[in-house]
């Protein structure tokens, strides 16, 4: 592609809304958590939403053993969260937890129904259950989950899976 189509392709896409979210996941004690920057309410009935990863991110297997994410919005001025959670932009690194090092330590935390962790700096989270996992066949997935609970600004919202079938190991298989 010319240096002009280039140009004129990363400017279409600068329009599209993008911001700094904090995908995090546990299951069996283990918590985890990436910084993501694309995620994208996908159907109002149900409520899902979209999430793109880098492939390879540390905290997948817990989303596919837990079935389960929550997602964070994070303010741009957070540089704690913006540091705890950083992955490298070529090599994926998110942040895998274990005793002696937790990237959640010091930092106040809850759970809604997943188990997630939930960081009560962040204003806004959606947790989720694993609808499906899809490779994209380049160096991002996307992770589609069904909204189970909204934190938002303090208030807590448990909405269910509004009627979406739990698809267990299936629903993590690739589409």
């Amino acid at each position: 592609m010319s240096d002009q189509a280039n140009h004129i392709v990363h400017d279409a896409f600068g329009m599209l809304p993008n911001g700094l979210y904090l995908m995090t996941a546990a299951h069996n004690g283990t918590r985890s958590g990436i910084l993501v920057s694309s995620v994208s309410r996908c159907c109002d009935e149900p409520n899902l939403i979209c999430v793109s990863a880098r492939k390879g991110h540390k905290i997948d297997p817990l989303i596919r053993d837990s079935r389960s994410f929550a997602v964070g919005v994070v303010k741009a001025s957070d540089k704690l969260v913006s540091r705890r959670f950083k992955t490298s932009s070529t090599v994926p690194t998110g942040y895998l937890s274990t005793e002696e090092d937790d990237p959640f330590d010091a930092i106040p935390t809850r759970t809604l129904i997943t188990g997630a962790p939930v960081l009560e700096r962040c204003m806004t989270w959606f947790d989720c259950e694993v609808l499906r996992r899809i490779d994209l066949e380049s160096e991002m997935e996307l992770f589609v989950g069904v909204v189970v609970s909204v934190l938002h600004e303090g208030e807590r919202m448990d909405v269910g899976s509004n009627g979406v079938e739990g698809q267990g190991d299936e629903g993590y298989r690739s589409a």
